[in-house]
């Protein structure tokens, strides 16, 4: 059950039933400074909520609150220039993958939001109706949802497409936080029949430079690590291109009784994070060999 709650501070996303967790919307690319004003308002809301979650930005890695907290992680590229990316960050494969993009007629560019993307984006998620062995949540939907979902954030988004002629084959939708310290990937999608020429790497290439340009210092590809998966092909792609994970404090503040029992008993962690990894690889490759029949996917994914 997910709930959205307007406040003067922030939104706020609740999801779940025992315990119902509170979390900044856009978590990842939205942050707080201060704290204090947005518990307040949630200890005064009439919506029960159990816990309340938010984590640091970078590259502020040393807790600063005291707050009961865990790890949390992100893949994160520190960016001086693109110059120092490419010569300094990368090895020589992944400059050649950029390169091959570039061979294979794939251009790659900053965008406008607009129609013609937001087609272009629709496109490329109705490609296949698996993606990673999981199903393609995105997978048919019509222009109207796609539009709606891709427009949040417009203020500090940028979107960045790669093209095949005037074909859209990839994109990637970057959005970076109110200081321009860092930026996320909240979407970076390339089409899987076009994956032998490489635009997911042409891709992060551009990202690199848009933040160099505008002058933000980290890049973010999401997590590095989920749970105890330590290790998996998308792990190795982000490693390949420079990013590294990086610790960052997660605060879980309690708000009820429930919330206070669930934070000591685990509770705010998913079933499958309490498994031992090895069980839990064993289940994610059953699940993804089930999908992969029963969804029949284009062709493999990453």
């Amino acid at each position: 059950m997910n709930t959205l709650l307007e406040l003067p501070e922030r939104e706020i996303k609740i999801q779940g039933r025992l315990p119902r967790i509170a979390r900044i919307r856009g978590e990842k690319y939205m942050f707080l400074d201060d704290p204090e004003p947005v518990i307040a308002s949630l200890r005064k809301c009439e919506t029960r909520i159990d816990l309340f979650t938010f984590i640091q930005r970078l590259p502020e890695t040393l807790p600063k609150y005291a707050y009961p907290m865990e790890w949390d992680n992100f893949a994160a590229l520190r960016v001086t220039s693109f110059d120092h990316w490419w010569t300094k960050q990368i090895d020589n494969k992944t400059r050649n993958m950029v390169r091959k993009a570039e061979k294979k007629g794939v251009t790659v560019r900053e965008v406008p939001f607009d129609d013609v993307l937001v087609q272009g984006i629709r496109e490329v998620y109705n490609e296949s109706p698996v993606r990673q062995g999981l199903p393609n949540t995105h997978y048919g939907k019509d222009f109207e949802t796609v539009y709606r979902e891709e427009a949040t954030f417009l203020d500090s988004s940028i979107f960045i497409g790669a093209y095949l002629g005037d074909s859209l084959i990839g994109f990637i939708k970057l959005v970076h936080d109110e200081t321009r310290t860092q930026a996320g990937l909240m979407n970076i999608v390339s089409m899987i029949r076009h994956r032998d020429k490489a635009p997911t790497n042409a891709l992060v290439a551009q990202a690199v430079r848009s933040c160099a340009e505008r002058g933000i210092s980290y890049l973010v590809y999401s997590n590095f690590a989920y749970g105890k998966k330590e290790r998996s092909s998308l792990a190795d792609f982000k490693e390949t291109n420079g990013f590294q994970r990086i610790e960052v404090p997660r605060y879980y503040v309690p708000l009820t009784g429930a919330g206070w029992a669930a934070f000591r008993l685990g509770l705010h962690h998913k079933f499958v994070d309490h498994l031992p990894e090895r069980i839990a690889a064993k289940l994610r490759g059953l699940r993804a060999a089930w999908y992969n029949r029963k969804l029949q996917p284009v062709t493999k994914d990453l």
